[in-house]
């Protein structure tokens, strides 16, 4: 949930990647299929309910990063888990209007990317910043967020350059970014490792058609879960 890369396939398809850098002991499930609300939804599931990264039958995919647009002081007590708001993106039906009339109130920052392909392939970014909600719709480019609570913004920036250097944008060279280690760089490498926090998985999220496929690696045991979500084909114009 803390490095996170998007880039459009054509007009209607996309790949989306995320590092979850957190505490080695807390792992999650590995991705399986959920029924949320009536809706059936694929993703990992954290040990507190929620998600940080899913698939909708919503035709849409939402992932999330701690933290907003920098690093906050974090209070005792939120009233909901970022991981539930996730859920409670991926099962409604219009994610605009959703968002607009959603209550913030009591929950910690956090930034949200946001694929949704009912009416074209739309990129969105949603960053709650403890006070108030930035929503706005992306160009259909490539682009990397890097978690606010764990990297500075000299950190962000040489992330972002480093992104920006790979010559092809494609499924391979995003994982092999995603799973980058420099031994002489734990601290902001794209695998990280600061002891007790670093990177323990890595999910990409294909949409090729009607077809979604997730591939979730646990760094841990070095083992890849792969599970296909097929899809209604969305008809757009």
């Amino acid at each position: 949930m803390c490095t996170v890369t998007i880039f459009p396939i054509g007009k209607n398809d996309f790949v989306l990647t995320s590092n979850r850098d957190e505490a080695p002991d807390r792992l999650p499930l590995i991705p399986d299929f959920y029924v949320v609300k009536d809706n059936r939804l694929l993703f990992p599931k954290d040990i507190k309910g929620g998600t940080w990264v899913g698939v909708s039958e919503n035709n849409r995919v939402v992932c999330l990063l701690n933290g907003g647009f920098k690093k906050h002081e974090r209070e005792d007590n939120y009233i909901k888990s970022r991981g539930i708001v996730v859920n409670d993106f991926l099962v409604c039906n219009k994610i605009e209007s959703s968002i607009k009339a959603y209550k913030f109130n009591g929950i910690e920052p956090f930034t949200m990317v946001i694929a949704d392909w009912n009416s074209g392939l739309k990129f969105y970014e949603l960053v709650w910043d403890g006070i108030k909600k930035h929503f706005n719709e992306l160009p259909l480019e490539p682009k990397i967020w890097s978690s606010s609570t764990l990297y500075t913004q000299v950190m962000k920036n040489s992330r972002k350059m480093w992104f920006d250097k790979l010559e092809n944008y494609n499924v391979e060279s995003l994982l092999k970014f995603h799973g980058t280690k420099d031994e002489s760089n734990l601290d902001y490498g794209i695998v990280m490792d600061r002891g007790l926090v670093k990177t323990t998985s890595i999910t990409q999220i294909v949409k090729q058609g009607a077809r979604v496929i997730m591939r979730y690696e646990n760094l841990r045991d070095n083992k890849v879960y792969t599970k296909a979500f097929n899809l209604p084909e969305v008809v757009n114009g």
